[in-house]
């Protein structure tokens, strides 16, 4: 089928109806997930006690209690038609992986049952030579252990039980995402707890949270198999700008093409069983990009709910006749996706660590762990950006609304004018809420209404937006994991060295406020001319003045990688349990490793489509026009009529000559970089490869732009993406 036909099939493609459940969405919220109330029901009494122990407690399940919830699962299971059950898993690929169990056993009377038991609930083992492991397991070294976590609740999907779980080697190694993820939140629970018993003793442990805000783009999946680039890279090699794309903002905000609703609606439901609160759904500012969010919730629960939802979005999707794209960048010349990180700190006592408090003290908490959180993020301000440094992500930090890669703090003008006050006043003046307290001098206020008192800037990676803040930087296809493991470890170590300043102040003699206060004022000082900046992130003389502050301004991925090796990262890493010195050096590996696969399969792609699709096709048109060249001599005599034809001629042969030359060199530097041996030196040749992709690419739009429309054989932008 021709481009032609793939259009009009998609303009005529109606929308797909949605089964609606009946009643209220609370009425079937969770009804695919082994919650509290599940376990009420199914689970005997000890069985029940013994897992909110551990889930509550972190107290070990004995194999007995195990078998017992284990039959209690089975048995909800089977009533939802569950045949099999998995053990869901976070590898180093960014994505999930499971392997499937039926539930059926031999019954010792040559038949068969169904049976599932502790064993099978708390462990498997998947072969573990085949994923990412940056040399931790070779290939002939292929066992691997699964572990059920059991503070992320078991699910249903389709006819499987799936059960998150930690992936770890056969000598104990982590090989996943979610294992230093669970060490990281512990680290930062164990580090505030003592600060916050400063505040308020009954507080036993401090939780993270997080809000994803997952965005992406949809195109109609016959459009998408005509795009080998689409299909194979996630985003579109060539490709000239459609004279129409986001520049009359006519696409943000505005109504939902009825088509697309109907797959958020699919998508909401289905999250809604699955335990997932997806609240928001809007168009974003490119066309054919969108974006949904859940209610904020605890970081280790959402992070696998945001897996659970990208897997949902590619299978609902195609129920539509769409296609996902979670690449950062798939369209050139208009906005990427991103999946903004919202990160807050609570206590299991109901108090948000970056909300102001109810008086006095509990806005010095709240500053206590506003600024150290700042502290942080200067403290480790490169390793935050290699967190979040990928490939793909590359294309799109420092494109139109994304952040640049440079990691800064916005505050506002309000926490910024509060933190240089504070540096003016006596340690022992009081925090004050405007609005609360009676105005008097000497008072540092906080204005009441709180959660709006900032402005929003897009330029910011990192951005206060009034009781969190919110990691901008992060990539649409990326494991949160990866951020918010390195962004609660940095904040873990961080309010370790804060407390025992305190403690020192606190043994010389001083108040709780004076001795906060006097371990406070070196850090905001530190912090408000270096990593706090409001200002627009776009600019050239952003990047000369982060320069000057100290802050990194790399932009080579492969070098950025780099960070997590450095020995301020190691200690870091070391000191709060998340990982050994063998973990980051393993894990820079694969990141090096992945970084080398993505080019190499982008740069391929694009010198075959090149040789393959674009050449022929300009050929082609080439020869149309030396024909009718040809046939004006020898009916005129001479060339002078056909000036016109001679241009275009003249300018396709030029573009294709390029094209050539341009292929030629980048598969020599291909082998060249193939021929590398060294993980590093490699990713940094690959580096300079993917530099040099829009230089082939360029001649090729130029050519989209000659080329008779009916010869070009790939849809364009303007098919792409006003289809919905």
């Amino acid at each position: 089928m021709d481009r032609f036909n793939l259009v009009k099939e998609s303009f005529v493609k109606k929308e797909v109806p949605v089964e609606v459940p009946s009643g209220k969405t609370s009425d079937y919220f969770g009804e695919l997930v082994f919650d509290r109330k599940k376990m009420a029901k199914y689970l005997d009494a000890d069985s029940l006690k013994a897992l909110l122990s551990c889930i509550e407690g972190g107290k070990p399940l004995g194999r007995k209690e195990a078998d017992g919830v284990a039959r209690g699962m089975k048995e909800w299971a089977m009533e939802h038609g569950v045949t099999h059950v998995t053990h869901w898993f976070q590898p180093l690929t960014e994505g999930t992986a499971e392997k499937h169990d039926s539930l059926i056993d031999y019954d010792g009377k040559g038949g068969v049952i169904e049976s599932f038991d502790g064993k099978a609930l708390v462990q498997q083992e998947p072969d573990a030579s085949s994923f990412p492991s940056g040399g931790i397991r070779a290939t002939f070294e292929a066992r691997g252990y699964t572990a059920w976590d059991p503070t992320s609740p078991v699910f249903i999907l389709d006819d499987t039980l799936c059960i998150p779980t930690v992936f770890v080697s056969y000598t104990g190694e982590a090989l996943d995402n979610k294992m230093p993820l669970k060490r990281a939140l512990k680290a930062v629970s164990d580090a505030a707890v003592p600060i916050c018993r400063l505040f308020d003793p009954a507080v036993e442990k401090v939780y993270s949270f997080l809000g994803w805000e997952q965005e992406y783009f949809l195109v109609d999946e016959a459009l998408y198999a005509a795009r080998t680039d689409l299909m194979i890279t996630g985003r579109t090699l060539f490709g000239h700008n459609s004279s129409k794309n986001q520049q009359l903002d006519d696409h943000y905000f505005a109504a939902i093409p009825p088509r697309v609703a109907a797959f958020m609606r699919d998508l909401e439901i289905a999250g809604h069983k699955l335990g997932i609160p997806l609240k928001t759904r809007h168009n974003e500012v490119a066309p054919n990009q969108f974006e949904l969010a859940p209610i904020f919730g605890e970081t280790n629960l959402s992070n696998d709910q945001n897996q659970i939802v990208m897997n949902l979005m590619n299978k609902i999707a195609r129920k539509h006749g769409f296609v996902v794209l979670l690449h950062e960048k798939p369209f050139d010349g208009i906005n990427g996706s991103g999946k903004h990180n919202n990160w807050s700190l609570g206590t299991d006592t109901g108090t948000s660590l970056l909300a102001p408090g109810k008086d006095a003290m509990g806005n010095l908490q709240f500053v206590t762990f506003f600024v150290n959180v700042l502290a942080a993020v200067q403290r480790h301000n490169g390793l935050l950006k290699a967190s979040i440094a990928s490939a793909t992500n590359a294309h799109r930090l420092g494109a139109n609304e994304a952040p640049p890669a440079i990691v800064s703090a916005f505050l506002g003008r309000t926490m910024t004018d509060v933190l240089r006050k504070l540096l003016e006043l006596p340690s022992d003046t009081p925090i004050e809420i405007a609005g609360k307290k009676g105005k008097s001098l000497g008072l540092v206020e906080i204005p009441e209404i709180f959660v709006d008192n900032t402005d929003r800037n897009r330029t910011s990676p990192f951005a206060f937006t009034g009781n969190r803040f919110e990691f901008r930087a992060v990539g649409s296809s990326a494991n949160c994991a990866g951020a918010m493991t390195t962004l609660n470890a940095a904040v873990a170590e961080q309010l370790i060295d804060f407390k025992k300043v305190v403690d020192t102040e606190l043994k010389a003699g001083k108040t709780l406020q004076v001795a906060i206060m006097d371990s406070l004022k070196p850090l905001i000082a530190s912090v408000i001319d270096t990593v706090c900046f409001d200002g627009n992130g776009y600019t050239e003389e952003w990047l000369s003045e982060a320069a000057r502050r100290g802050l990194d301004v790399e932009t080579n991925v492969p070098k950025m990688f780099c960070e997590f090796t450095k020995p301020a990262s190691v200690e870091m890493f070391t000191k709060t349990g998340v990982y050994t010195e063998k973990d980051l050096e393993a894990r820079n590996e694969v990141k090096w490793e992945t970084y080398v696969k993505k080019v190499q399969i982008e740069s391929r792609v694009m010198v075959r489509m090149a040789l393959n699709h674009i050449i022929p096709a300009a050929l082609e048109y080439k020869a149309k026009l030396m024909k009718e060249v040809a046939m004006a001599k020898d009916i005129y005599g001479n060339l002078e009529i056909c000036g016109t034809e001679l241009r275009i001629l003249g300018d396709v042969s030029k573009y294709i000559d390029e094209v050539v030359l341009r292929t030629d060199a980048m598969k020599k530097a291909l082998d060249e970089a193939d021929a590398i041996a060294d993980g590093y030196k490699q990713a940094l040749a690959y580096h300079y490869i993917a530099e040099s992709l829009p230089a082939l690419r360029k001649p090729i739009d130029m050519l989209e732009e000659l080329v008779d429309n009916k010869l070009w054989p790939l849809p364009k932008y303007r098919e792409l993406l006003f289809i919905s």
